[in-house]
Parts: structure tokens; C-alpha cells; sequence
């Protein structure tokens, strides 16, 4: 069926309250989307993060008066009717219509990031089968892009890894792809595990897979050990995620600004020989070899 799109721009708004005047207004779904590039990664266990500028797509129906609809939200936001912008929004198979801008990926030599909808006919190409889901990461994002070139160059056949901060698996599923022998997944988000587990048996690789919803549960002494997460908590994390990494074994850590790259390292200096591995646009990835 058709409906009618609202879209406006929070800034320092308070989303909650956009949210129920929304509602209020006969909104029958909202989204709430980053307005100034400014991810956010991996919230903490309970909190929920939003943009410092926010952009509010409301849906009504397509019979919505426009005008009724403007007045509600001006007085209820302090915003300005220029600041509103409507849009009908025709009948599509929205089932699908979302994964018609998602197509498959290539990371380094070998490794692709597919949807189930296309198919990888490359010669000797190691393929992840992967849709959009509700956990992150599917590839598209610099800091994913950047572990999955460096699994496609440096994991060894018959290793062990550790992907700390699973999201969707999709690191996981790369090495257990490019034949890790055990892969151990971990996250503070059990819809993440999920997706994990789901994607794992999806590429037929379950076999391979450890899911651990206990940073404790984790097998110590890996031959890989990848973080794609955010700075603040890679530091945070630096005596823990050494402590899981055997000597000689390697780190991946992504999910870094380049202006905090050298912060993370100096944490990390301690314990393993780290530097830049390499960057895409803001973010950099750092690899290192336990002491």
C-alpha cells in the first residue's frame, strides 16, 4: 500500500520527544538515522546512543492530511514548516526493496561479502553469503573492510581466532571461511549472537564456530585475536584482549580514528609490536604480534 513520508533533522532535539509527537501524530513507523556521519559502533551493555544530529523519517498513512500534520509537529517541536518535508511514497515490495542498493564486495584477493540475491562466478573466490540483518556489519563500513583485506592477506590455514565484537559474524565467518580450525565469537548484544549463529549455519560453517556470551568463556591463547569496535573501549579492554592472545599470535583492532590510532597503540605497546596496518578515509586499523 502507498503511505506518506515525513522527514526533518533533530540536531539537539530531544528524539524521545519527536518520537511521541510523532506517534502522537498518527506516525505509523519511525526511524531515527544518523544526520552527520557520526557512527555509533558499540554501545555499552544497556546504553543507548544517539547522533548529535539525528534524521527523523516518520510513515503515515497516504491519506494523511499534510497540513494537520505540519501545525501538530511545529507546536509540539519548535520547528519551522521549511524544516518538514513530505513525500508520497508509492506501493513497492518492500520485503526486498531494502537490499536493492546492497551488491557484493570484494576484500583484498579472494574474499567477497555476498547477498543471497547475487551471485560471486570470480575464479577461486571465498565467499561470505550475507544480508543486512539487525546486527552490524556487513562490510560496508572502512573498519570491516579493512579486517576483512587483512584476513583475505593474513590468516593462516588451520588457525585459531578470536572476533571480539562479533555483530553479525562477519569477521567470523571470513576465517572460519578461509579455513580457520576454531573460531570463537563474542558479543554484548545476544541479538548479535544470534545473527552470528544464524549466518554461520547459513554459510555452513557452524562446525567451526564457538558463540560466547561470556567474555570469560573465551579460550585463551588464539592465534588471531580481531576487535572491530570502538577506541575508547579497545583501551579499556588492552590487558584483557593481550591475555587471550598466545605469543607470537597476532591482533587486529579497527574501529579507530586516525587521530586516536596513536593513542591505541601506545595502550597496546606493552604487550604486542604494533603499528598502523592501513586506513580507509578517517578510519585506521592497527595489527600486532604478541611479545
Amino acid at each position: 500500500m502507498p503511505f506518506l513520508t515525513l522527514d526533518f533533522e533533530l540536531d539537539a532535539k530531544d528524539a524521545q520527544r519527536a518520537e511521541e509527537a510523532c506517534v502522537a501524530a498518527g506516525a505509523l513507523a519511525l526511524t531515527l538515522s544518523d544526520a552527520r556521519d557520526e557512527p555509533v559502533l558499540e554501545p555499552l551493555p544497556g546504553e543507548v546512543r544517539l547522533w548529535r544530529a539525528t534524521h527523523v523519517q516518520a510513515l503515515f498513512a497516504a491519506d494523511a492530511d499534510r497540513a494537520v500534520l505540519s501545525s501538530s509537529l511545529q507546536q509540539r517541536l519548535a520547528l519551522t514548516g521549511a524544516a518538514l518535508r513530505f513525500e508520497a511514497l508509492a506501493d513497492r515490495a518492500w520485503e526486498r526493496e531494502w537490499l536493492k542498493d546492497f551488491h557484493a564486495l570484494r576484500f583484498g584477493e579472494r574474499l567477497w561479502v555476498c547477498p543471497w540475491h547475487e551471485q560471486v562466478n570470480e575464479a577461486g573466490a571465498i565467499v561470505v553469503r550475507l544480508d543486512p540483518g539487525l546486527a552490524f556489519g556487513t562490510g560496508t563500513h572502512p573498519s570491516t573492510a579493512l579486517c576483512l583485506q587483512w584476513l583475505d592477506a593474513q590468516l593462516q590455514p588451520g588457525s585459531t581466532v578470536i572476533d571480539y565484537g562479533c555483530g553479525s559474524g562477519i569477521l567470523a565467518l571470513a576465517a572460519a571461511k578461509l579455513e580457520a580450525s576454531r573460531v570463537a565469537a563474542y558479543d554484548i548484544d545476544p541479538q548479535a549472537l544470534l545473527a552470528t549463529a544464524q549466518n554461520a549455519a547459513a554459510n555452513g560453517v557452524e562446525a567451526q564456530l564457538q558463540l560466547c556470551a561470556d567474555a570469560r568463556a573465551l579460550p585463551a591463547g588464539c592465534d588471531v585475536l580481531l576487535a572491530n569496535i570502538i577506541a575508547t573501549t579497545l583501551c579499556a579492554l588492552a590487558e584483557e584482549l593481550a591475555g587471550l592472545v598466545r605469543t607470537g599470535g597476532r591482533l587486529l583492532l579497527a574501529g579507530i580514528l586516525a587521530d586516536q590510532a596513536e593513542v591505541v597503540a601506545a595502550v597496546y605497546a606493552p604487550w604486542f609490536d604494533i603499528g598502523r596496518y592501513e586506513a580507509r578515509g578517517d578510519w585506521v586499523a592497527l595489527a600486532g604480534t604478541k611479545k
